[in-house]
């Protein structure tokens, strides 16, 4: 939603937009919010986008109001984001982590994971199956350092102990 000088002031999604749309010029005031009661009479013009999937659509709304940082949107303004899953490949014995930081390294990144339990899951699953360094220590170390809890269940080999 933009307003009659053309600045973004709302960004939002819908799978039906006619309802929504309409939801912002209802007259009766117990069905809108304080929010919307400012907001709709700033509305100039809308704009809107065609996404093939909602997981597209949330996605799309997240990095638009990101970069735009609407008036009205309370939420995602902050720096949070979706997750990601990363891959360390610029360290000697890679690690494969969660991260909401997605940066020029040399690290190869998964994602965005919109469910927190989808990529724990997924993560899960790549420890299990590649038992990689968890640990943030940094290599070579003293080689009479201890194996962690990790080692010991099966779930690394000890590249901090000069096990590997």
């Amino acid at each position: 939603m933009k307003n009659s000088g053309g600045e973004i002031i709302y960004i939002g999604k819908a799978i039906n937009l006619r309802s929504r749309v309409r939801q912002y010029f209802q007259t009766s005031s117990q069905a809108t919010s304080a929010k919307v009661r400012n907001l709709a009479p700033n509305i100039a013009w809308f704009e809107y986008i065609v996404t093939d999937s909602e997981l597209e659509a949330l996605i799309l709304e997240n990095n638009l109001i990101k970069k735009h940082w609407p008036k009205y949107n309370i939420l995602l303004k902050d720096d949070k984001t979706y997750a990601y899953i990363k891959v360390t490949l610029g360290e000697a014995f890679p690690r494969v982590i969660s991260t909401r930081l997605h940066k020029k390294d040399k690290a190869k990144y998964f994602g965005p994971f919109v469910s927190g339990q989808t990529r724990l899951e997924v993560l899960d699953v790549v420890h299990k199956i590649w038992p990689l360094k968890r640990c943030t220590k940094k290599l070579p170390l003293n080689t009479t350092e201890r194996p962690c809890l990790n080692y010991h269940i099966g779930q690394c080999k000890a590249p901090c102990a000069g096990l590997i």
